[in-house]
C-alpha cells in the first residue's frame, strides 16, 4: 500500500476541471507508451462533474478515443437506459460526444439484459469480461487499469462497497452483486477491493461539506470494513482529489501545504 497523496482545490468546479486535465494527461501518456489506455469511471455528482468538465476541455481532442477502454467501478442494477444508471449519466455527460469504439465501452449488465434479474450472474459475466481483457502482463484476473476513479460517499463507501456489508469483505472475486445497499437502489453490481487495487492509480473524489467527515475518517487510519474508502489504493499511486469543503475536517498533518 502506498501513502495517499492529497490535492485540495478551492471548490468543486475547479476540482472537476483540474481532475479532467489530469485525466487527459494520463490517458495521452498511456497511449503514447503502450498504444492504448484503460480507465474505470465512477458515477455520482463528482464523477459526472469530472466527465462534463472533460467534455468541455479543449485538450480532450488530444485523446485517441478509439484506443481507450472504459470500465465502471459499480452500477445500479436497473433496466438499460434508466436515468439512474451510471452508464446512462456518463453517456449524457461525455461519452456520446466523443468517438469511442463501442467494443471498448464495457458497461455493466442491466437488469433487463441477458441475465435478467439475476444480479449474481450479471456480476460473474462482468468478472469474466475483465478476465478476458487482462493480459499475461497483468498477473491477475483484471487489467492493470491506468486510472480507476471512485467517488467517496458520506458514509465512506466507494463503488458499491458499503461499510460492514458482505461485498467489502470479499477477498477472492473481482465483481459481486450487492443486495440491500443502504443507498437506493438496493441491488447493484460492484468491483471488489481486490479488483480496485489492481489499478496503477486510484483517484478518490470528494467535494462538499457532506464528504468532510468521510474523508477525515478514511484518511486517519480507519479499517476498510468500517470505512471502505480506506481500503482503496493503487499499485503505483493513490490520489485524493478534494475541494476545500471536503477537506475541512482533515488533520493539519494530512493537509497538503501547497494545493491549488
Amino acid at each position: 500500500m502506498n501513502t495517499p497523496q492529497l490535492v485540495v482545490h478551492h471548490d468543486k468546479e475547479l476540482m472537476a476541471q483540474a481532475a479532467a486535465a489530469r485525466l487527459i494527461t494520463k490517458i495521452v501518456d498511456a497511449q503514447a507508451s503502450r498504444g492504448t489506455a484503460s480507465v474505470v469511471l465512477t458515477g455520482g455528482r463528482n464523477g459526472n462533474g469530472l466527465l462534463a468538465a472533460l467534455a468541455a476541455a479543449p485538450a480532450r481532442d488530444a485523446v485517441d478515443w478509439g484506443r481507450l477502454d472504459l470500465w465502471w467501478g459499480d452500477e445500479r442494477f436497473l433496466p438499460e437506459g434508466d436515468p439512474e444508471r451510471n452508464v446512462t449519466q456518463a453517456r449524457e455527460a461525455l461519452l456520446d460526444s466523443v468517438p469511442l469504439d463501442p467494443e471498448r465501452v464495457h458497461a455493466m449488465p442491466a437488469s433487463d439484459g441477458p441475465y435478467g434479474t439475476d444480479v449474481e450472474a450479471a456480476a460473474e459475466a462482468y468478472a469474466a469480461e475483465l478476465a478476458k481483457a487482462a493480459g499475461p502482463e497483468n498477473h491477475g484476473p483484471v487489467p492493470a487499469f491506468d486510472v480507476l476513479m471512485l467517488g467517496v460517499g458520506p458514509d465512506t463507501h466507494v463503488a458499491s462497497l458499503f461499510p460492514e456489508l458482505p461485498a467489502v469483505r470479499e477477498t477472492e472475486r473481482t465483481v459481486v452483486g450487492v443486495h440491500g445497499a443502504p443507498k437506493p437502489p438496493p441491488t447493484r453490481i460492484t468491483l471488489t477491493l481486490p479488483a480496485i487495487r489492481a489499478a496503477r492509480e486510484v483517484w478518490l473524489l470528494a467535494a462538499g461539506e457532506d464528504k468532510a467527515e468521510a474523508a477525515a475518517i478514511a484518511l486517519s487510519g480507519a479499517g476498510e470494513i468500517q470505512a471502505p474508502a480506506a481500503g482503496a489504493y493503487g499499485t503505483r499511486r493513490t490520489l485524493w482529489l478534494l475541494d476545500s469543503a471536503a477537506a475541512s475536517q482533515l488533520p493539519r498533518s494530512l493537509y497538503p501545504p501547497a494545493s491549488p
